[in-house]
């Protein structure tokens, strides 16, 4: 009576399923979505660069814009470290990092609305302005959303990327 037993292929990394490749579509994604927020950052944060300017102060429709680039390169910055990783399992750091992300995101967002939401120097219904108080406040977030992405980049590469290569 012989039995042939039959073996499933292990995984790589031990978790039942085979790892994925590198997903460069996913990387070019999200260099270009970030490139696009990086732009619309810029029509609000800068747009004399452009030749745009029509106000000598900054407004409401400036911040909102500015932060709403800001947003788009976190999206974009989020899908293409993530894509970096590969299927593999993420860090602690990284999953820490995602969270610093989001956290500088909202504290710009506090930060950048001050006024609009009450609490900075010129509440409504006076006109927003952006003064060097709330722009500190959304340079601080930018560091922590620095910091997020910075923990979110895969310092070794997984074995299982490896191999696929």
């Amino acid at each position: 009576m012989s039995e042939t037993i039959q073996k499933k292929p292990q995984s790589v990394n031990g978790t039942g399923s085979f790892p994925k490749k590198l997903s460069r579509p996913r990387i070019r994604m999200g260099l270009f979505i970030t490139l696009t927020g990086f732009f619309i950052f810029i029509v609000g944060a800068k747009p004399d660069w452009l030749g745009w300017d029509r106000s000598p102060v900054v407004g409401f429709v400036q911040i909102a814009v500015f932060l709403v680039g800001l947003a788009i390169i976190c999206m974009g910055g989020y899908i293409g470290l993530l894509a970096l990783w590969g299927g593999s399992q993420r860090s602690i750091a990284a999953d820490i990092g995602l969270r610093l992300v989001s956290t500088g995101y909202v504290i710009s967002v506090f930060a950048g609305m001050a006024d609009v939401f009450g609490m900075g120097t010129h509440p409504l219904p006076n006109v927003p302005y952006f003064g060097p108080v709330q722009a500190t406040g959304v340079v601080l977030g930018e560091i922590v959303i620095a910091v997020g992405f910075l923990l979110l980049i895969p310092y070794k590469i997984p074995d299982e990327v490896k191999s696929s290569r």
